[in-house]
């Protein structure tokens, strides 16, 4: 089911975001396991260690955009996120067509308490800028958007890379 403001798309828009919607997940090749990465990322940004929080960001995105083949990222690590009436961003992903790599960036701290964002959220957010990147280099959609299958996509990326089963997430979603 689209979301609202699919209403408002031009047809030509509609036809990219129903492509998009039809791509549930990524099929990630095989490769070297990624927990141990993880773990690193998840140490440092732990530690409030900005400068390897980035490093091991962009390690993952480095094997990630291997594994599939397409064009590498930058991975950009800032502190505290921009935050306006519209709310705190979380990432961002820029392209570029200026021959430069495009840009992912995401935010370590939230604005009201300046606090470390939990690693889950920072994982996830890493992994949603990616999944923009992967419309555009690996689907080769004209447009990115917010779909369901988009969501979809990042969280099979989530689940594939922390090493989960189906049965692992039915088992812990009892669990909760």
């Amino acid at each position: 089911m689209p979301f609202a403001y699919f209403d408002r798309l031009s047809a030509a828009r509609k036809a990219i975001y129903l492509r998009s919607d039809a791509i549930e997940r990524v099929d990630l090749p095989p490769g070297p396991d990624l927990r141990s990465l993880l773990d690193e990322l998840a140490l440092a940004l732990r530690t409030e260690n900005r400068a390897q929080s980035e490093r091991h960001a962009q390690a993952l995105c480095d094997e990630l955009t291997g594994r599939l083949r397409v064009p590498r990222v930058r991975v950009r690590v800032l502190s505290v996120r921009p935050s306006g009436n519209w709310g705190e961003l979380h990432g961002l992903y820029e392209p570029f067509d200026d021959g430069r790599p495009p840009l992912l960036s995401v935010w370590m701290r939230t604005v009201a308490r300046r606090q470390v964002v939990a690693f889950r959220s920072f994982l996830r957010t890493i992994l949603h800028e990616l999944c923009h990147h992967l419309d555009y280099e690996l689907y080769a959609l004209p447009e990115t958007f917010h779909t369901e299958g988009f969501y979809k996509r990042e969280s099979s990326l989530y689940y594939q890379i922390r090493g989960e089963t189906p049965r692992h997430r039915a088992e812990r979603a009892a669990a909760d």
